[in-house]
């Protein structure tokens, strides 16, 4: 329950115990000096040059009191106000807890004018005849050990323990990394305290000596990898709430009583131009990597006082979203240690911060503070706060930007999935190399081809107007877009790179658009859309556009065999048919019919002349050069009105003004 687990994380959690004891003597600014020992038979020693556990006896119990916190539970010096304002240790019942786990531990103190010591045996004190934990034990309480005569003023503990086989698993054991890992920590945690963790296992000596007096400022600096974008930040503070707690009585009974406390902050931040997030918190020196109240505190400070700096300096349009907390933590490295007395965990591996005090104090200590920073008026703070929330900025707006992108790109699987829209009128064949989907503009041209279709393979697809210009326009619009929607999702075969040519509902699909200047250019947007989101339907020679006449001839009286009605398709080549009828002395009927769109056509006409592949005429859409057509594409249909603008003025001259059709 005490250590989470029998295995290595278990067994390492005792050696932290142990060194959090001499680390919680230089938080008191009594020690300067802990040291780790690994030795060859499977024990760990750990010394500090604190003040040394209480020798003397315990009033209460009539025992020493180095015996009484190393075999009663919750009899530290940190409880109930005692000797230390912040400890790193368990509730009181760190030593007490290992020295159960132990198979044997020994524990020397250095007080004037000699050194004391005693042993215990899975919790039990006593006297060993001889070296390691297998050697012959007597039961006996009290100081067992007198050691070598001490210095006046020198004092210090040493604890070495082997840990309980019977408990351990056989594979857990001593890691020298994370042991390193964690006196670097401390050592940045604790500016002046010097970690030295020494290895005697191996064939050679291993020693390291670790000590940084920048404190957490360094260790952001150290953790921090891109180039800065602020220097690091310090946010220090103190503040007090009122806990009630529970205490022993003169009786040993438990009562409720209200303690104040004292919380103190330090926390060191930086951003860098990255986008990965370091953030490593601490209370006391006990690292605490799921958080708790601490961060909670932290992060809804950040929040909050980022956005209303924003708000304030104009980082934020009036109709921009408010950042999140994931803007801000984009490339930020934070150390948040707090210091109090009896901090509550949640649970006993105190992972995670659980007092409840501390969220508002952490907050508004920090709302404070980087307000000041964020709205500095000094010139470098002030350099440095406008660079953040500009970074700040971008990153909401990629967030917001990849939402939109995902979003779009739900739509989009949905509408490749999902059943056809009720305007299609589909065809009978399933011979996607046989069938037609013809593309109709206009209401009244879609009544007339539903009755002059072949309904066996041709299917009908009608459109309103002028789709949208997609050359400019992004994807997340030509999906909002009823009539680019329903093309994509009736051609059946996806769109951009989900696009397959194979999946395709039909084998041709022809673009019928009126004669006029409004139908060509519903023909260019049409071909606009497949070209830029499928444009193997272009390259595989699969889109058509259909021809329908321009002028229609009545022959007057037509002779045997001879049409009663001539159809021609451009001005050009109703001038030549008319010069011949002359010649041939044929009469028409005055004036000749000018189709204005395909609703004026009946279906027998529009069926002869445009949809009956016996009779009519198609322009297959082909790409020689893909990167030319996509440059001409571009040109003509794109963003950028310059180039279209100097295209039009260099090219007006070459337009045949009699040919125009307005």
């Amino acid at each position: 329950m005490y250590i989470g687990s029998t295995d290595t994380r278990g067994l390492m959690h005792c050696v932290w115990e142990i060194i959090d004891n001499g680390v919680d003597e230089a938080l008191g600014g009594f020690a300067h000096r802990v040291e780790v020992t690994l030795h060859p038979d499977d024990s760990v020693e750990v010394y500090d040059d604190g003040r040394g556990i209480p020798t003397d006896k315990e009033p209460k119990t009539g025992l020493p009191g180095v015996e009484v916190v190393a075999t009663k539970l919750h009899a530290g010096g940190k409880f109930g106000g005692g000797s230390y304002v912040a400890t790193g240790g368990l509730h009181g019942v760190g030593l007490s807890v290992v020295n159960a786990l132990s198979s044997r531990m020994d524990i020397d103190v250095d007080r004037s004018p000699t050194g004391q010591g005693i042993s215990f045996r899975r919790g039990v004190p006593g006297v060993f005849d001889a070296d390691g934990p297998g050697a012959g034990f007597t039961e006996r309480s009290g100081l067992t050990r007198k050691g070598k005569r001490v210095a006046k003023g020198r004092t210090g503990t040493r604890i070495r323990f082997w840990p309980d086989r019977q408990i351990f698993t056989k594979d857990a054991r001593f890691e020298l990394e994370g042991l390193i890992g964690r006196a670097r920590q401390t050592a940045y945690i604790v500016p002046g305290l010097e970690m030295v963790v020494r290895d005697l296992r191996g064939p050679e000596l291993f020693e390291e000596k670790i000590r940084h007096d920048g404190g957490i400022a360094e260790f952001a600096d150290a953790l921090s990898h891109g180039e800065p974008v602020t220097d690091v930040v310090r946010i220090t503070g103190t503040d007090t709430f009122t806990e009630t707690v529970p205490l022993l009585d003169e009786q040993g009974h438990m009562v409720p009583q209200d303690v104040d406390r004292e919380l103190t902050v330090d926390i060191a931040v930086r951003w860098d131009t990255g986008y990965d997030t370091e953030m490593r918190s601490f209370v006391n020196v006990i690292a605490t990597p799921h958080g708790g109240t601490h961060v909670a505190g932290f992060e809804a400070a950040l929040t909050k006082t980022f956005n209303d700096a924003m708000r304030a300096t104009k980082a934020l349009k009036v109709n921009d979203d408010d950042v999140i907390k994931d803007d801000i933590l984009e490339g930020m490295t934070s150390i948040v240690t707090v210091r109090l007395a009896e901090p509550q965990f949640e649970g006993q591996t105190k992972e995670v911060l659980g007092t409840p005090a501390v969220r508002g104090a952490v907050r508004k200590i920090v709302a404070t503070q980087l307000k000041d920073f964020l709205t500095s008026s000094k010139r470098a703070e002030k350099a440095q706060a406008k660079a953040l929330m500009e970074k700040v900025v971008g990153a909401s707006k990629t967030r917001i930007a990849a939402r939109q992108h995902k979003e779009t790109q739900r739509r989009k699987n949905a509408l490749e999935s999902s059943t056809m829209p009720a305007k299609l009128f589909d065809c009978r064949s399933s011979d996607n190399e046989r069938t037609e989907l013809f593309i109709v503009e206009g209401d009244s041209a879609m009544g007339t081809a539903k009755a002059a279709r072949n309904s066996e393979f041709q299917a009908l697809l009608p459109i309103r107007g002028k789709i949208l210009n997609v050359q400019k326009a992004s994807i997340g619009d030509v999906l909002k877009n009823t009539e680019c929607a329903s093309i994509i999702q009736v051609v059946g075969a996806g769109s951009g790179r989900t696009f397959d040519l194979d999946a395709r509902r039909y084998g041709r699909i022809i673009l019928m658009a009126d004669a006029d200047a409004d139908g060509a250019h519903i023909r260019t947007l049409l071909a606009t859309l497949f070209f830029k989101y499928m444009p193997d339907l272009v390259a595989d020679g699969r889109i058509y556009s259909a021809v329908p006449p321009l002028h229609r001839i009545e022959i007057s009286n037509p002779k045997k065999g001879q049409d009663k009605y001539v159809y021609t398709y451009s001005d050009a080549e109703l001038q030549r048919k008319l010069a011949e009828l002359k010649k041939k002395n044929v009469r028409w009927k005055d004036p000749v019919q000018r189709y204005k769109g395909l609703g004026e056509m009946d279906a027998g006409q529009l069926a002869e002349t445009t949809m009956d592949p016996r009779h009519r005429t198609l322009r297959r859409l082909t790409v020689d050069d893909a990167a030319q057509a996509s440059e001409v594409f571009e040109l003509l249909m794109g963003s950028d009105v310059g180039p279209r603008k100097d295209f039009i003025v260099n090219n007006a001259y070459e337009v045949d003004v009699e040919a125009l059709d307005a």
